[in-house]
């Protein structure tokens, strides 16, 4: 957090060498030192990196594994790469999001392209007996910080991680789980910080509700299930949104105003239906369908029971159909032709 000050940002110095870099060399050096010193406090066996060692990067090579077919035909095997793909693809959205709103140069990710690519490599990923990858925040994140421009540092960035792995395995291992961590913690932070959730909350608590609603799932249950509780909170507000807009309600004294959208579908009969027994007798309506190119006829139901019963209340109801063509709508049987 120290880095980002800006006083630090304007530094030349600072500007060559990342963040996360020092806070990987002080965490190594610093475990070093409490080791040489016989301090318990240092860190060993699962609290470091554990890549694995080897003479030369023939010998790295020869560790690669072949496929093993043999299950196939295992269900259990299907339905663990299908969620391990859904996973990673909804990982991999969130972080391309998630930099695009950290990219200073405001630039726009591909999604689709770098699905494709993602799995072409999990697919030779999985050939050579690897893990599943995806696109993560911090790797990203490193980059950003660094002030790349271009897709060329990315293939740097995978070119740099397997050299690294082939000839300094070692080195890698000195580093500290929680030097990463705290690494991976501060870019959380930064893409979730207190002024995001108030900007959320001014938005309204349709926009606000989802979000936390969504990190609390994540919290308490895994990112898979709590990104699927948010999309289904996000869908249901969405919806909601949509009867709204779908027919707007404008009303004076003794005038009502219902003005249809571009489309109506039958998602909206309730909605409409309320609005109409709502209007108190003694009134008049227009019923503004200028704009509509679909209204579902289960709408078209409801407004034309609506002008049927209309007379025993003393509503004078108006149809517009065209631009600038408003007609009057009688209470004849026959003359139910609202659209």
């Amino acid at each position: 957090m120290i880095y980002e000050l800006k006083f630090l940002k304007q530094n030349r110095i600072f500007q060559l060498i990342p963040g996360p870099l020092i806070v990987v060399l002080v965490g190594a050096l610093l475990n070093a030192y409490l080791q040489s010193q016989g301090s318990r406090l240092y860190l060993d066996g699962d609290h470091l990196v554990a890549l694995p060692l080897t003479a030369n990067p023939v010998e790295f090579f020869n560790q690669l594994n072949r496929p093993d077919w043999s299950g196939i035909g295992n269900p259990q095997v299907w339905i663990t790469g299908g969620t391990l793909a859904i996973v990673a693809s909804l990982e991999t959205l969130l972080s391309l999001e998630a930099i695009d709103k950290l990219d200073p140069e405001k630039g726009f990710s591909p999604t689709n392209r770098e699905l494709k690519a993602q799995g072409v490599g999990n697919i030779v990923s999985g050939l050579l007996g690897g893990l599943p990858l995806t696109s993560v925040i911090v790797r990203s994140s490193a980059n950003v910080g660094a002030g790349a421009k271009s897709k060329l540092s990315t293939i740097l960035h995978g070119v740099l991680l397997l050299a690294a792995v082939l000839f300094i395995p070692g080195v890698l291992n000195l580093i500290p789980k929680a030097a990463l961590a705290a690494i991976l913690i501060f870019t959380g932070y930064k893409l979730a910080k207190i002024s995001l959730f108030k900007e959320y909350w001014q938005k309204g608590y349709n926009q606000f509700l989802p979000l936390i609603i969504t990190v609390v799932a994540i919290l308490f249950t895994d990112l898979l299930i709590g990104i699927c509780v948010g999309m289904i909170v996000g869908f249901y507000f969405i919806f909601r949104s949509n009867f709204h807009k779908s027919i707007i309600i404008h009303k004076d004294e003794h005038r009502y105003l219902i003005r249809f959208a571009k489309e109506v579908s039958f998602l909206n009969k309730g909605y409409l239906k309320t609005a109409l027994e709502n209007i108190p007798d003694d009134r008049a309506v227009l019923i503004d369908a200028s704009k509509s190119t679909f209204v579902d006829q289960d709408v078209v139901e409801v407004v034309n029971d609506f002008i049927v019963n209309s007379e025993s209340r003393n509503i004078r109801v108006y149809i517009k159909r065209k631009a600038g063509e408003t007609k009057e709508i009688f209470n004849d049987p026959h003359k139910r032709e609202m659209i």
